[in-house]
């Protein structure tokens, strides 16, 4: 299950439910497997029912929905698991409150060390980006495609890659072994989105 189009959510692109839904819909439809929800906005009902409505909507097309950094969210939303930066919660402790069955992620910026803790944590996917100038984190530490390989070697677990990460630089990675391209503005920023979507997944089709 974690192959393929990773899409992340941008409260700002996506302003309101309507917009958020049409939008993720869109990129379900053109294959999307994984949605990551990520909203920092303090209204916890708004972010609740947005993530309720999202994770029926992701498995209706037997896609898995993640929550950015929120446990308490994802346990409430019902979510597939929880995305986890450096500065966040222990996967110990997502994985104690969210049950063995969860889908736990780590972002582990351009770093193997980092990438082996989460692995031994008991980390389902480890992230690894920027990896090309990114709009969402633009102070981001950029990594090296060259520890795609090295951490595909070394781990067992999925690969995610994410920053700046477009149609036209995707192949880069998946070539060097992603299994997931993390992507926020190509993706919801798209005119179409369901086509933009489907070009990415088409990328992974043609290893």
């Amino acid at each position: 299950m974690l192959k393929g189009l990773y899409g992340v959510t941008d409260s700002q692109l996506l302003p309101d439910d309507r917009i958020l839904m049409e939008a993720v819909e869109q990129a379900l439809m053109g294959g999307m497997k994984v949605l990551q929800y990520r909203d920092k906005s303090l209204d916890h009902n708004k972010r609740l029912r947005q993530a309720s409505t999202l994770r029926v909507l992701c498995h209706k097309y037997g896609a898995l929905f993640l929550i950015n950094d929120d446990i308490e969210l994802a346990a409430e939303s019902e979510a597939d698991g929880v995305h986890l930066g450096q500065q966040d919660e222990s996967v110990a402790s997502a994985r104690k409150r969210l049950g063995e069955y969860a889908i736990i992620g780590v972002s582990c910026e351009g770093s193997l060390d980092q990438a082996q803790m989460a692995v031994d944590e008991g980390a389902n996917y480890i992230a690894f980006g920027r990896f090309f100038p990114s709009r969402t984190k633009p102070d981001a530490k950029p990594a090296e495609l060259s520890l795609l390989p090295s951490a595909k070697e070394a781990f067992k677990v999925p690969v995610v890659a994410i920053g700046g990460i477009t149609v036209d630089n995707a192949s880069q990675l998946i070539e060097a072994g992603v299994d997931m391209v993390a992507v926020v503005h190509s993706l919801f920023a798209s005119t179409d989105i369901q086509s933009r979507a489907r070009h990415f997944t088409e990328l992974f089709n043609q290893e």
